[in-house]
């Protein structure tokens, strides 16, 4: 596992299949492995997969935007409504705000961050190729309604998931010393 997280890189060129069944339950279990404050387990994971549900994503992309800047141009829209399908799995990752006093929202933010990054090497482990993406949608407030989310949850991310349409290129693995120094 330590070689698929040291070689671990990003893929934004996906295409079908998306990760089964079976592979995206281990997937999400290794997601839920992640690091988590008192057992709060403030984790949400919305899966969405197939043309039906990713062109319903996307009229929520779509409608969240229109909301923002109710005078975008046609082609804009369609270029925000069409976003989900760059892969054939988009899940919604959300920190969902446990409201307790001891653990505040921004380490159950960590933690749901920690548990992407374990579902996205999850992915590259079992062949899969994962695009984290955020943008201003993903702080957009108007897509946290659609998605049945509380206001004071917060989405941390877009995982698109999918097969690599193209040959995955290795990343130099930066110097330890250049980020690491000894107090």
């Amino acid at each position: 596992m330590i070689e698929s997280i040291i070689n671990r890189v990003s893929c934004g060129r996906l295409e079908s299949p998306a990760p089964s069944k079976e592979h995206l339950e281990l997937m999400f279990k290794a997601a839920l492995r992640a690091p988590d404050h008192k057992g709060q387990k403030p984790w949400e994971y919305i899966v969405f997969e197939g043309e039906k549900a990713l062109s319903r994503f996307g009229d929520y992309l779509l409608q969240a935007s229109l909301k923002d800047n109710p005078n975008l141009d046609e082609d804009k829209q369609e270029k925000i409504k069409n976003k989900p399908h760059r892969a054939p799995m988009v899940v919604v990752a959300v920190a969902k705000a446990k409201n307790n006093p001891k653990v505040p929202h921004v380490e159950e933010i960590l933690s749901a961050g920690a548990g992407v990054q374990n579902l996205i090497l999850g992915a590259y482990d079992l062949g899969y190729g994962a695009y984290w993406r955020t943008g201003s949608l993903a702080f957009n407030d108007h897509m946290k309604q659609p998605l049945g989310l509380d206001f004071e949850d917060t989405i941390v991310g877009f995982i698109y998931l999918g097969t690599p349409s193209v040959e995955l290129k290795s990343k130099p693995v930066p110097e330890v010393d250049d980020f690491v120094r000894w107090g």
